[in-house]
């Protein structure tokens, strides 16, 4: 054998370990992404969502219950805020401050004229 020939050889020697361990390296890395993809999966609950989807009826009721439920609580929010207005704008016609006191007045003039017309 000659020298080159000897040099060629251990050269080829590394090459194939080296070519191995990148193998198993992306299988592992890919590994590792395959699970990782599937605890997505299953935190994201998709199982669940196509069971659902596979039952109409039920959608159908919870979809009835969650807008029931949304509806309340637009009115009784917008009831705290409408009187939280109300009382403001109480404490500030009590002041008599004279831009503030004219606005409401004029605000209350308009109420009264809407309730004295008859729409119908």
């Amino acid at each position: 054998m000659s020298k080159q020939e000897q040099s060629v050889e251990p050269m080829k020697e590394t090459s194939a370990t080296d070519s191995v361990n990148t193998s198993q390296d992306k299988i592992e890395e890919l590994h590792t992404l395959t699970n990782r993809l599937a605890n997505e999966l299953e935190r994201s609950r998709i199982a669940q969502y196509t069971e659902l989807l596979n039952r109409p009826w039920k959608l159908i009721g919870l979809n009835l219950l969650s807008g029931a439920a949304r509806g309340v609580g637009i009115a009784i929010g917008f009831t705290f805020f409408a009187a939280t207005i109300i009382y403001v704008l109480q404490v500030l016609g009590a002041l008599n401050l004279p831009i503030v006191g004219d606005y409401i007045a004029d605000i209350v003039r308009i109420v009264q004229r809407q309730l004295d017309m008859n729409t119908y």
